[in-house]
């Protein structure tokens, strides 16, 4: 009976200790929120267009008085190092230069009685100028 009793330890497999498990991976925010307004907008813009694009492409350059201004262009495909944020079918490009300025911001479109256009809320920006045009982070 020993004999038997040593055979089975003897083929017991060893205890291992079990991998710690990984973190579920949390979705990887996006740089920029499109509301649906904007999203409407950039549609009907890139149809007006008649010729196919990738969408648009929104950068950052220096301008007015406070240092930095938005610029928003056509983007025919994206270019090396441009974030991608799909809504809706429509392509919004994030210029790698200015995706640093830009994380967090929130884009809309707003029509006035006497003007209209996009609306960029970005919690990065320290402060703007009087005119509006400008920002600085």
């Amino acid at each position: 009976m020993s004999e038997m009793s040593t055979k089975a330890e003897v083929a017991a497999p060893a205890a291992t200790a079990a991998a710690p498990a990984k973190p579920a991976r949390r979705p990887k925010p996006a740089a920029i929120t499109v509301t649906p307004a904007a999203v409407a907008r950039v549609r009907e813009l890139l149809e007006k267009r008649g010729k196919p694009s990738a969408g648009i492409r929104i950068g950052i350059r220096s301008k007015g008085c406070s240092g930095l201004s938005y610029t928003i262009e056509y983007a025919d495909e994206p270019g090396v190092g441009d974030e991608s944020v799909v809504l809706d079918g429509v392509t919004v490009l994030i210029d790698p230069k200015a995706s640093l300025f830009i994380f967090g911001t929130e884009m809309d479109f707003v029509e006035e009685k006497l003007q209209s256009g996009f609306v960029f809320r970005n919690p990065n920006e320290k402060g703007r100028c009087g005119c509006g045009e400008s920002f600085h982070v």
